[in-house]
């Protein structure tokens, strides 16, 4: 029981870390536009198929398996910057509603332009032999898992620092909380937005390519990260990237013991801890400071 215990909470760490690089992007983009993205998941999606498409089932070597992630994060933050400019941008003035409801539109369209450029098939993905190894450390966890814990922390502690120490970050939390005293003050504020907002959908692509080998390739894949990836920024405080990485761990680890203890109720607790949150707390547990 100890060892499936421990079993249950590496691979809880793992899932968080996969849902926190997905979550990434989503919760950044909250911060800089105040809205919440239905697409996020299909561009996450987008970012793996470009990623398959450059390496193939089998990724010739670890440096061409990221040369593909990072290929697929410049496409996908490309794609952003059209978004933005195109439909989000143009509906900056009007009810939250109508935002959510073009999102949702996109989600459709890049579903429908997905299935047609790449096709209904499901694909198998493997990662790079060097990470499609396993080690022993009292319980058998692949280089592939540690890689993804490893990505993950990577990119918290980069968006940590470039949002806090660097000063386009300082200019980009300006923008976010007031873009109205931003331009007072002169600054660029819908050049910044565009940079953040092709960074935020950027993220997506990067974590498309990260992941295709965690799992079959097919057009439900944005959606099994996504509700998980909403759950953690919705629980960790909107716009909150430290937020948004301790609650995706939280859900991981539930995720995770509850397939352990309540095998034939998948979720369930993930949702309890949904709703205690918002009850309890429903500013986030760690809110925007304002």
């Amino acid at each position: 029981m100890t060892a499936q215990i421990a079993f249950a909470a590496a691979n809880g760490i793992v899932l968080g870390m996969a849902v926190f690089l997905v979550a990434a992007g989503l919760t950044l983009v909250f911060g800089i536009l105040k809205v919440f993205n239905f697409a996020h998941g299909s561009f996450f999606m987008i970012g793996a198929y470009i990623a398959h498409a450059i390496t193939g089932q089998d990724p010739s070597s670890l440096p061409y398996f990221l040369f593909a992630a990072f290929v697929a994060a410049l496409a996908v933050g490309a794609m952003g910057i059209a978004t933005d400019t195109l439909v989000l941008r143009r509906l900056s003035s009007v009810a939250n509603d109508y935002t959510l409801i073009a999102t949702f539109a996109i989600l459709l369209l890049c579903d429908g332009a997905t299935k047609m450029v790449f096709g209904q098939d499901i694909y198998a993905v493997y990662p790079p032999a060097v990470l499609d190894q396993t080690m022993d450390v009292g319980i058998l966890l692949t280089y592939y898992s540690v890689f993804i814990v490893a990505c993950g922390i990577i990119v918290f502690v980069l968006l940590e620092l470039g949002l806090n120490r660097l000063w386009f970050g300082k200019l980009v939390q300006t923008v976010a909380r007031d873009p109205w005293m931003a331009g007072v003050i002169g600054l660029r504020v819908q050049r910044l937005k565009l940079v953040s907002v092709g960074v935020s959908f950027a993220l997506a692509g990067l974590a498309g390519g990260l992941l295709v080998a965690n799992q079959s390739l097919s057009l439900s894949l944005g959606h099994s990260y996504l509700l998980l990836a909403f759950n953690s920024v919705i629980v960790g405080g909107l716009g909150s990237i430290r937020g948004a990485f301790v609650a995706a761990l939280i859900f991981g680890l539930f995720e995770s013991f509850n397939s352990l203890l309540l095998p034939s109720m998948p979720g369930t607790v993930s949702y309890m801890v949904l709703i205690a949150v918002i009850l309890l707390k429903p500013e986030g547990l760690f809110p925007e400071r304002t």
